[in-house]
């Protein structure tokens, strides 16, 4: 074993050494690498302004050329006055042959159309296209609904005839004559395709890539054929994101794939040398430094032979280290173990003692035991004692809002605040978890204090406010009273616990004193059935006065102090009863009470921890259900009125004076009330079915009769042929004559009947 630590320090300072050189070599090429990534940034920044510079002068030149020529052209004004352009045909030829002109000499044009209000008539480079033909009606509703817009539009999807294909278009429109008339407008389409081919012509894709996406993050061009991720290139990755203020679209540039920046060698000759002096004086300094520590490391080691330690009796060699961490680990095990087991039995000794003095059992030797635990104070007696329960409120919460940790962490903290204010009040408190939610306090106070009711009380409330304000936990607490003697605490306790199951009646404040209970007062039961069943009988009447003995009800809760368990089993018996009566009406009524809603009602009222919340909740929810039983009554009056105003409808749709009015003064309910009724039943609008019924009518007179359209638009109920024209065709889809023309069947030639 000669020299064997001596080689092991040796190595054990090289890792050191290498990873120091490595780092400093790591160092350098990041610094390289980073320069090269700045100047790379830079120059593809240029290049990515270059591109949308000359994407922007070519739109801007698109523009200003069109515009100088509407200016010089007094062809465009001329086609703007209808007049003159039925008198001279050969408008319409000069407009559309500079149209063409204008779309041959400039690549990106993909067409250029004028539009006019007075007529709605559209000229294209293929002539004049009537308003119901032309295929972007929508772009130029969308113009004239924006007339004072300046800008280029998104990327939409263009076709001047029905039988051409889409294409991919941005434009711009500018009102006609020039620079703000009102007589029309020209619109300029821009073929996207031709504006992608030319990035492509400026944009290397073997180094670069180049993305635009529009205001909502959409890509709408790439040079890479890739996917995209949220980070940018997936074969690259994203360097400049510079946005154009005309088009409103972001250029968000980069570095391809598989290409490297621009390295710059920044390491010289001198800079090696100067690392290889460095790596051989570290060598040898390592060499000198690992002979100097071994010295005192080899008496150490001769030391530890010295002991005579032995293997571990199985054979198994080890080092000198290894003893010594092996021996050390075990002495460090058995001391945490010993000090472990020893709070652990002191823990559980105390919990003992605490169930034993509450359930009043091996009380002989409980002066010696409490000593021997060290759960009494130096030097102080008491002579009064008394038990006090604190619940946390809200426990489901509680537990689904921390972990297990936090909530073990929480009652800890919580045991030693409470423990700390009585101290602080010149008592001594001892607190021990009895349950999952619950814990026991045992207050001791000195002296023969005639005020230790009060004391108990006033301790009671600063702990749940500092608990309230500091753990954002609500507490409750029932206090026993107060004994003389640690053999009385177990009465002290049961009335405590007798307290607790007070809560909804006498929590109020969240302090239970056990001395408030009301004692034998019964339960009487009768009084409460009979309350229940004159609130039922009530709610079936449909009177309101239900909630006149509901509240009643409630009041006598409060003042016989009933349970908790016995009010919640009041309260559903109540609701049974309601069911009974009313569960079988309808589905909706039923939910209430055995589905969906009646769960979420039983657990609210699980969770309710006073009597005044009690009352809200079923004032809300008993509200609801009353809401719901009065509708349905009332929906059997409300059928037959809609029922008896359709079929004088379907009677009377010829009469031209049919209205709302006319139809609240023959059924005495107001207009809005009837259109509301209406919409309501039917889905329509009152409208639209009178309508429906006169276009079906005018349909089977058309196709059965020669009347003329005037006749027939006087006998469907409308004063002249005009409107009557106007609205069968927004219903049918044809005119009149057309339809009559075409010899359609009734109901064929409707293209929406969707009112």
């Amino acid at each position: 074993m000669k020299k064997n630590w001596y080689r092991r320090m040796l190595l054990s300072y090289f890792p050191v050494f290498l990873f120091t050189v490595t780092m400093l070599i790591f160092l350098s090429f990041i610094v390289v690498n980073e320069i090269s990534h700045k100047e790379t940034v830079k120059a593809d920044r240029i290049s990515t302004g270059y591109i949308i510079d000359t994407v922007s002068r070519s739109l801007k030149g698109i523009e200003r050329n069109v515009l100088e020529e509407m200016e010089k052209n007094e062809r465009y004004r001329d086609f703007l006055n209808i007049e003159l352009t039925r008198e001279k045909r050969q408008v319409l030829f000069d407009v559309v042959d500079s149209m063409r002109t204008l779309i041959a000499n400039d690549s990106l044009i993909d067409s250029i159309y004028v539009y006019r209000n007075e007529d709605k008539q559209v000229l294209t480079r293929s002539g004049l296209v009537e308003w119901d033909e032309f295929a972007d009606r929508a772009f130029i509703e969308q113009a004239l609904a924006n007339p004072e817009y300046q800008g280029w539009s998104p990327i939409r999807t263009y076709h001047e005839l029905s039988m051409e294909n889409d294409r991919r278009v941005i434009s711009m429109y500018k009102r006609e004559p020039l620079p703000f008339g009102t007589e029309g407008f020209v619109v300029i389409n821009v073929n996207m395709y031709a504006v992608e081919r030319m990035i492509h012509s400026m944009n290397n894709d073997d180094l670069s890539f180049l993305d635009i996406r529009d205001d909502a993050g959409n890509l709408l061009f790439s040079t890479l054929t890739t996917t995209i991720n949220d980070e940018g290139q997936e074969d690259g990755k994203v360097l400049n994101r510079i946005r154009s203020d005309l088009l409103g679209w972001t250029f968000e540039s980069g570095i391809a794939a598989g290409q490297l920046f621009v390295w710059v060698s920044v390491i010289s000759y001198v800079w090696i040398v100067i690392g290889l002096l460095t790596v051989v004086f570290a060598i040898f300094y390592i060499i000198y430094i690992t002979r100097k520590n071994y010295k005192p490391i080899r008496v150490m080691m001769n030391r530890i032979e010295s002991i005579q330690l032995r293997n571990d009796g199985f054979g198994i060699k080890m080092d000198e280290l290894s003893i010594i961490d092996q021996t050390l680990d075990s002495l460090i095990q058995q001391t945490a173990d010993y000090e472990k087991q020893q709070r652990e039995n002191l823990l559980v000794s105390r919990r003992q003692l605490f169930l034993d003095i509450v359930q009043g059992e091996r009380l002989d030797d409980l002066e010696e035991r409490l000593l021997n635990l060290k759960l009494l104070p130096d030097n102080t007696s008491f002579g009064q004692f008394a038990f006090i329960v604190v619940e946390i409120g809200h426990y489901g919460d509680f537990r689904s809002g921390y972990s297990v940790h936090d909530q073990n962490t929480l009652k800890f903290a919580l045991t030693n605040v409470l423990q700390e204010l009585a101290r602080d009040d010149g008592m001594h408190g001892w607190a021990e978890w009895i349950g999952e939610s619950r814990m026991g306090i045992i207050v001791g106070i000195g002296g023969e204090d005639q005020s230790a009711k009060e004391r108990i009380r006033l301790f009671a409330d600063k702990g749940r406010t500092w608990v309230s304000e500091h753990l954002r936990m609500s507490l409750q607490f029932g206090v026993g009273p107060v004994k003389q003697g640690w053999n009385r605490i177990e009465l002290s306790y049961k009335a405590a616990v007798e307290a607790m199951q007070h809560k909804l009646s006498l929590g109020k404040e969240s302090v239970i004193m056990s001395d408030d209970l009301p004692g034998d007062a019964g339960r009487r039961w009768y009084k409460y059935l009979q309350m229940a069943a004159e609130l039922v009988r009530e709610f079936r009447l449909s009177t309101g006065e239900w909630r006149v003995h509901l509240e009643r009800m409630f009041e006598s809760l409060e003042s016989d102090c009933l349970k908790d368990e016995d009010i919640r089993m009041l309260l559903q018996t109540m609701m049974d009863m309601l069911g009974s009566e009313l569960g079988e009406i309808s589905d909706d009524l039923l939910d209430y009470f055995r589905g969906d809603k009646a769960d979420v009602r039983k657990k609210t009222v699980e969770e309710t921890v006073s009597l005044e919340q009690m009352k809200a909740l079923f004032f809300e929810h008993l509200t609801d259900i009353y809401r719901a039983y009065v509708a349905f009554c009332e929906t059997k009056n409300h059928r037959a009125m809609i029922n008896e105003m359709k079929a004088y409808i379907e009677e009377n749709f010829v009469d031209p004076d049919l209205s709302l009015k006319h139809l609240s003064d023959r059924f005495h309910i107001s207009g809005k009330y009837a259109s509301y009724l209406f919409k309501e039943e039917f889905n329509m609008k009152f409208v639209d079915f009178i309508v429906k019924l006169r276009m079906e009518r005018a349909e089977e007179l058309l196709a059965e009769t020669e009347e003329p359209v005037q006749n027939i638009a006087l006998q469907v109920g409308y004063a002249n042929s005009i409107t009557f024209g106007r609205v069968f065709k927004r219903v049918i889809g044809v005119t009149p004559g057309d339809y009559r023309k075409l010899k359609l069947k009734p109901g064929k030639a409707r293209q929406s009947a969707s009112f």
